[in-house]
């Protein structure tokens, strides 16, 4: 049970607690978690800073709790000396502010006066815009604390060359000065790939004779072996084939028709067919010439194996065997396997000398050393990080808590709820309550609860060409224009336009107003969609006999029946006759109406109308609440919060006409006769009804209208008695 003395207050049709002080937020932990507005509310997809949520959310859950949000008051009013500081929500903490008789609250102290330091700033308070530029706030800094080394970490000039090399063999890692660097794991693998590469080339040093047959050549005459290698197996077997079957060589070999086909074409372009063609002429002794003789594709691929090796190899023949070229080909086979097994070649770049320059001078101790010297200043790093969380969470905390321990700003009309999105523009009015709909799905099952009518709009920014989807709350004017469809503009609470379009609305009554008239609207669309439909369908049924008329031959018009239109005239008089009994039931029942029950029979009579829509609307609207729009949106409400009719005023707010002094050039215009018999008509009505129901008698002594008095009974003569 808590001692504190909490204040409450009744708002939104709730009882809530007061967080008016600096003492109110130290003692959060006492306050009965059944008592809080809010049991959890998303890190995003609000106006407020999300880098704040995230601060608070330790849990990294993507939801803010209630424990979270304890804890975090716990920590922040013990690094500040006054808590009522919170209530200024300031993007900017004084450096008087901390509390240097904590332990932690010192230690942040001093990392603020060390990101003042690094930045260059001589003042007695940090913000926001200080501590949120990390890169900024490290960038002259060479051992900050995150276990990576740049070349800014040494003034040895032979380490930064090594950092450098380690950086660009093996890749960097971001350091928080904003360079690329080193850590440990880095080095590792630098210092292995420069052993290995070192062994690797000492391996071709030591049996230079077998792996490196042509020297420095022997790379490039492997390559080219390669290319070719395919191509001369293809040709010694075409030769084995025409030795096997002396009528084969003409197919075996290239034929005329094959160059015939590309003969009128520029053959410079044609390499791609001409490489297809067989390697060199069929021969009967199955001899390969290595000499001119080769299709001119892979001529130069011979040029430059002649050159480098078979020369050397052939003393100058004009032509091998199978066997030779397979022994030659053999004796690449141990520059194959090396080349095969080669190692550390993230380090190949620098070449041979330099990498085994770093390996003789062996720096990789001081390297790591310097390295755990970075390590050192991690605990003073991450106070540094902590001082960005300070200074968020005195800017935003005391917002926070006016939307999650209560719904203040909610109800404030000075201030705007986290959730409120911004502003939609439509159909005259303007409406308050936006919010996000990150999901349409918990919505479609449970936005009706709220009792409220909602406007769901597709939105689209043409300068980013972002999308979102929003939920306006409608809570005053008419319904009368709004329709999925329509189209608005939403300003968010930043000042960006979007296009808004509704794509879904959620029918509830706005007021009881709009429920009164909301009857006669219905009974104005009937008729209206009733008259439509007769217009339609007679007008098909018109359309369809003049096209049977047209189609059909011409009949005889048959002769007038004179009986059957005396039917019809005596339904219609039937019809008026009934039509005039019933009004004149209405007004004998009116004749015997006073003059102030006039006023009663109209108002019980659209009571009768309008009152089970009104009730309706009442009883929707006393429950009104917003809670089930924000626990489609993840939100964990405890308490609700009602909108009543009220306060649903304030939420939207209709456009308002100043007098026109001018006159509409583009209104109707009616002559002067056609007003007077209008007015005519209007005062004969009032004037009849007036009369028939004796109101003018009433009223002046004339004109009374005598009712008819029902005949006399005359009693029956006696009969004399006899």
């Amino acid at each position: 049970m808590s001692n504190y003395d909490w204040k409450f207050s009744t708002i939104g049709g709730m009882t809530r607690v007061n967080i008016e002080k600096g003492e109110d937020i130290r003692h959060l932990d006492e306050l009965d978690e059944k008592l809080w507005t809010v049991l959890s509310c998303p890190v995003s997809g609000m106006e407020f800073d999300e880098k704040t949520l995230k601060y608070i959310d330790t849990d990294h859950d993507g939801h803010v709790h209630v424990d979270e949000v304890v804890a975090a008051s716990k920590w922040l009013t013990s690094v500040i000396n006054d808590p009522e500081l919170l209530l200024k929500k300031e993007d900017a903490i004084p450096l008087s502010a901390f509390n240097t008789e904590n332990e932690e609250g010192a230690k942040l102290l001093k990392s603020a006066k060390q990101i003042l330091k690094n930045l260059g700033l001589k003042k007695d308070s940090i913000s926001i815009a200080d501590t949120s530029d990390s890169v900024a706030i490290f960038a002259k800094t060479g051992l900050n604390g995150d276990g990576i080394i740049t070349e800014q970490s040494t003034d040895d000039e032979e380490l930064k060359k090594t950092i450098a090399e380690c950086v660009a063999s093996v890749g960097g890692k971001a350091d928080r000065s904003g360079l690329q660097g080193a850590d440990t794991d880095s080095l590792e693998q630098f210092y292995a790939a420069l052993a290995a590469y070192s062994a690797w080339k000492k391996a071709a040093a030591d049996n230079k004779d077998a792996i490196l047959p042509y020297g420095d050549d022997t790379a490039a005459v492997y390559d080219l072996v390669q290319t070719i290698k395919a191509k001369v197996a293809d040709y010694f077997m075409r030769c084995k084939l025409a030795n096997f079957h002396a009528g084969s060589t003409t197919a075996l070999d290239v034929s005329v028709t094959r160059i015939e086909t590309i003969s009128d074409k520029d053959l410079s372009a044609c390499a791609d067919e001409i490489s297809n063609y067989p390697l060199a002429r069929i021969s009967d002794n199955k001899m390969l010439p290595i000499d001119g003789r080769i299709n001119p594709v892979w001529q130069s691929t011979f040029d430059k194996l002649n050159k480098l090796a078979f020369e050397k190899e052939f003393g100058g023949a004009s032509e091998i065997s199978e066997e030779q070229w397979n022994a030659f080909v053999a004796k690449l086979a141990a520059y194959e396997g090396w080349i095969g097994a080669k190692a550390g070649a993230e380090v190949e770049a620098l070449g041979l000398d330099e990498v085994n320059a770093l390996l003789k001078a062996d720096r990789k101790a001081d390297l790591l050393k310097l390295i755990d010297d970075d390590k050192a200043l991690e605990q003073e790093s991450t106070s540094i990080d902590a001082v960005d969380k300070l200074v968020h969470l005195y800017r935003d905390f005391y917002q926070l808590l006016c939307n999650f321990v209560s719904f203040k700003d909610f109800y404030d009309p000075d201030e705007k709820a986290i959730f409120q999105a911004g502003q939609l523009y439509i159909d005259e009015r303007c409406c308050e309550l936006c919010i996000k709909v990150p999901d349409m799905g918990p919505h479609n099952a449970t936005a009706n609860l709220s009792g409220m009518f909602i406007l769901y709009c597709n939105c689209t920014n043409k300068v980013t060409g972002a999308t979102m989807t929003i939920a306006a709350v409608m809570t005053n004017g008419d319904i009368a224009d709004l329709r999925v469809g329509k189209h608005g503009v939403f300003y968010d609470r930043a000042g960006n336009i979007w296009d808004a379009t509704v794509s879904k609305i959620i029918d509830n009554p706005i007021s009881i107003r709009q429920a009164f008239w909301s009857p006669y609207r219905k009974l104005g669309k009937l008729v209206e969609d009733t008259i439509n439909k007769f217009a339609a369908e007679k007008d098909t049924k018109v359309m369809g006999d003049l096209s049977a008329k047209v189609a059909a031959p011409s009949e005889a018009k048959p002769p007038f029946d004179i009986a059957k239109f005396a039917g019809i005239f005596a339904a219609i008089g039937m019809a008026f006759a009934a039509i005039g009994a019933a009004l004149a039931g209405v007004l004998a029942a009116a004749s015997e109406l006073k003059a102030w029950q006039w006023p009663i029979v109209i108002v019980v009579i659209l009571l009768v109308i309008s009152g089970p829509a009104m009730i309706k609307a009442w009883l929707i609207l006393r429950k009104r609440n917003i809670s089930p729009l924000l626990n489609a949106n993840g939100w964990a409400i405890n308490a609700g919060g009602k909108v009543n009719v009220t306060f649903g005023a304030t939420l939207t707010q209709i456009a308002k006409t100043p007098i026109v002094a001018t006159k509409d050039p583009y209104a109707d215009k009616k002559p002067w006769w056609r007003k007077l018999i209008d007015w005519l008509i209007i005062i004969g009505i009032v004037f009849v009804i007036c009369w028939r129901t004796n109101l003018i008698f009433k009223l002046t002594g004339y004109l009374e209208v005598e009712k008819e008095k029902p005949a006399a009974v005359v009693a029956p003569a006696e009969e004399p008695a006899e």
